[in-house]
């Protein structure tokens, strides 16, 4: 790890080593004293080690939040450090992979104390929560920025992936869908919503909770899986893309959230459908599955939802149709407001 502290008056000056010691190597080596699970060495050497088991194979899944871009500046840091590893579990959650370790590369405007305090606090709470140390990274100064990688292990040749949907699986996502972006409307002052109601809702953009022990239970059940954070239905467009399939799916039937729920319809079906960050569970799995999957939600205590079906691709390139609750197939025309993906560059 490297950090070049910035002149900064009103903060006490860290040295990089004094940083890492200070917020993140005295956690790591709590939890793994507790718990040290497949890593046989953590932080301070040039590199971490994970044992690797010879009947598992290793998951490795990267993201990054840039500030501005991902998190609006001056976001309260226990919240970014929560969903900073958050977002990475989701990842790992959407292979059925078990997490093992991540690693941190952070950029940082200061070393302010009572700002690395507080991210620290909400990195580790999530890290204890899924037994997921941190095992490695890099420190620097520039511009906020925060880059994870996390690391899981799943069975051999056992991983829920995006590639292998079939024909007639029923299509399935986990908890609500939608509530992220109608926070996020709230708070850019796009739509008025009332105190209490964007209380009940924004910790789903704030602190999402991966959904890891839904992916695990899954293996062996689900065909295939992807993670919703770019929206739900373009997001399934990657699994549709990479299995070669086509789908239907019952848009009035996306689980939304009582607070969503009390907003018009044409809001309701936007932000479900497309609104992105909510790091929920989108997957497959054939009909003869459908007992399990209602048991395990109930065991869960999760929403699992059922809101359409895998079909054989007819043309040359995948289709999704959007079906209303009249069972009306809504128009192309009509369709590709929901099909949108967040664009990390747009």
């Amino acid at each position: 790890m490297h950090f070049q502290h910035p002149q900064h008056p009103q903060s006490t000056r860290l040295g990089e080593f004094d940083l890492i010691q200070r917020f993140f190597k005295m956690h790591s080596e709590q939890m793994l004293a507790a718990n040290p699970g497949s890593v046989t060495l953590g932080i301070g050497d040039d590199c971490a080690l994970l044992a690797n088991q010879a009947n598992e194979d290793m998951a490795i899944t990267s993201d990054m939040l840039v500030e501005g871009r991902h998190f609006f500046a001056g976001a309260n840091p226990e919240w970014l450090g929560w969903k900073a590893l958050a977002v990475n579990l989701s990842d790992l959650a959407a292979m059925g992979a078990q997490p093992l370790g991540f690693t941190l590369a952070i950029a940082l405007p200061s070393a302010d104390p009572h700002w690395l305090e507080r991210f620290s606090k909400g990195l580790f709470a999530i890290a204890n929560r899924f037994s997921c140390p941190l095992i490695g990274g890099d420190t620097t100064a520039g511009p906020l920025n925060i880059c994870i990688t996390a690391f899981g292990s799943t069975l051999k040749k056992s991983a829920i992936r995006r590639s292998t949907a079939l024909d007639g699986d029923d299509i399935w996502v986990s908890g609500y869908v939608g509530d992220a972006r109608l926070t996020l409307a709230a708070l850019r002052h796009e739509i008025q919503l009332p105190q209490i109601d964007l209380d009940a809702i924004k910790s789903q953009m704030h602190q999402p909770v991966p959904r890891v022990e839904l992916g695990l239970a899954l293996r062996g059940v689900a065909h295939s899986a992807i993670d919703v954070s770019d929206g739900l239905l373009g997001d399934l467009r990657h699994v549709l893309h990479q299995s070669q399939k086509d789908a239907e799916i019952l848009l009035d039937q996306l689980p939304k959230s009582p607070t969503l729920l009390k907003q018009p319809l044409d809001l309701q079906r936007l932000y479900a459908s497309c609104g992105g960050d909510d790091y929920e569970l989108c997957f497959t799995a054939p009909a003869h599955q459908r007992t399990a999957i209602e048991n395990l939600s109930t065991a869960l205590q999760l929403p699992l939802t059922h809101i359409g079906a895998i079909k054989p691709m007819k043309g040359s390139e995948p289709e999704m149709a959007l079906i209303d609750h009249d069972g009306k197939k809504l128009p192309a025309s009509a369709t590709d407001a929901f099909l949108q993906s967040f664009d990390h560059f747009a």
